[in-house]
């Protein structure tokens, strides 16, 4: 039987902590959307603009945090490098004279 009761399973997903951030900033930006609304009380045009873009850009950066956590899970992996004669390795050099 095995003394240890869990294994180790590495260092965990990089990406949890900023997609939890991203989720949080749309969370927020969205609730500040709402509260920030002209025909729901009328306020001073400066509280409302700022307000407005308060909330786009806590919108605009979880988005953008959320999409580049996404496109690291789901992005195309690596292609290996070539190797070979196209690669230039281990091919003759040419030296552009004829023999």
């Amino acid at each position: 039987m095995n003394p240890k009761s869990y294994e180790s399973h590495g260092a965990g997903d990089p990406t949890a902590v900023p997609a939890a951030l991203g989720l949080g900033l749309l969370a927020v930006g969205g609730w500040l959307l709402t509260t920030a609304r002209p025909w729901h009380k009328p306020g001073h045009p400066l509280t409302l603009g700022l307000g407005w873009t308060a909330s786009g850009v806590l919108l605009l950066c979880g988005l953008v945090l959320l999409a580049r956590c996404v496109r690291t899970v789901h992005g195309s992996p690596e292609a290996p490098a070539p190797s070979g004669p196209e690669a230039g390795a281990g091919a003759p050099a040419d030296t552009g004279t004829d023999g």
